[in-house]
């Protein structure tokens, strides 16, 4: 996909800093990595899907350092101090990663939100990326010229199962039709192209790259403003983890220093063209 955001000066010159696929370069690491009681001495092992998705990662290669997700997990294994050789990637389906029980990572990256029900199974750390929900379609759909909630009343529409896109469509948008639940992504932006649905909801920078590079005439109606600090995206790690604060304290680090604004700014698509939706 190809990725235009207008950034301003002091973004720009950060993204221009960073390191291709190995996130920031900060002054010192917030401890020594070797200290860490991580799985495997000496090691930090990160979590995600297969297949990983543009723009989150890059030709489903996570380890190769491109997308923003893997660019952040590099980041904040650097801020922990882990060099990327020390870094190791293993396959962690998303419906296993927030269900109870001991995790074969050290932390998990994939779009996760943080919520109070999934946070009683799992730890979280501090959100990496606020996150807006977004409606996709057709040029050709009978919801393509909606303007508001209302105008999406009678829509069938669809979302990836337990994601906060699921959500959006019981809470927020509240139609009349039941939402169809798919097990992924591409199931959904599937039965979209079939016409099964009408349109199908996804977070804001997965849905300009499936509007963009997925469908013929592919067509984004809108967003839905989210609530301030409603949803975030966070590293999951094992309930009761004790990297859990070392890991949120990464996070913050990266926060503040302005690197994961400017990871966003390199690797996810501009958000300016989709009207909010009320």
């Amino acid at each position: 996909m190809k990725k235009t955001l207008s950034a301003s000066l002091s973004v720009a010159a950060l993204v221009g800093s960073l390191t291709l696929g190995f996130g920031a370069n900060p002054s010192s690491a917030a401890t020594s990595g070797a200290s860490l009681p991580t799985l495997t001495k000496g090691y930090l092992t990160i979590g995600t899907d297969n297949p990983a998705y543009t723009p989150w990662f890059d030709s489903n290669k996570p380890a190769n350092g491109k997308g923003f997700e893997s660019a952040v997990a590099y980041a904040v294994a650097k801020q922990l101090g882990f060099p990327a050789s020390k870094v190791k990637w293993v396959v962690a389906p998303f419906n296993t990663v927030i269900q109870p029980g001991k995790k074969a990572f050290d932390f998990d990256i994939n779009e996760v939100s943080i919520t109070p029900e999934r946070a009683k199974a799992v730890d979280f750390s501090t959100g990496y990326y606020d996150v807006a929900q977004a409606l996709v379609t057709t040029t050709k759909s009978k919801i393509a010229k909606a303007k508001s909630i209302a105008d999406l009343a009678n829509a069938k529409l669809g979302a990836s199962v337990g994601s906060t896109s699921y959500s959006t469509i019981n809470d927020v948008i509240k139609p009349k039709s039941k939402a169809s639940v798919f097990d992924t992504n591409d199931l959904a932006t599937a039965a979209l192209k079939n016409g099964q649905i009408d349109g199908l909801v996804l977070d804001l920078p997965t849905a300009f790259y499936v509007a963009g590079a997925e469908l013929t005439n592919g067509l984004i109606v809108g967003q839905f403003a989210p609530k301030a600090g409603s949803d975030q995206f966070g590293l999951v790690l094992t309930k009761g983890s004790t990297l859990t604060k070392s890991v949120s304290a990464a996070v913050d680090a990266l926060r503040a220093n302005g690197t994961l604004k400017a990871l966003a700014a390199k690797w996810l698509a501009s958000v300016g063209g989709a009207p909010v939706l009320k």
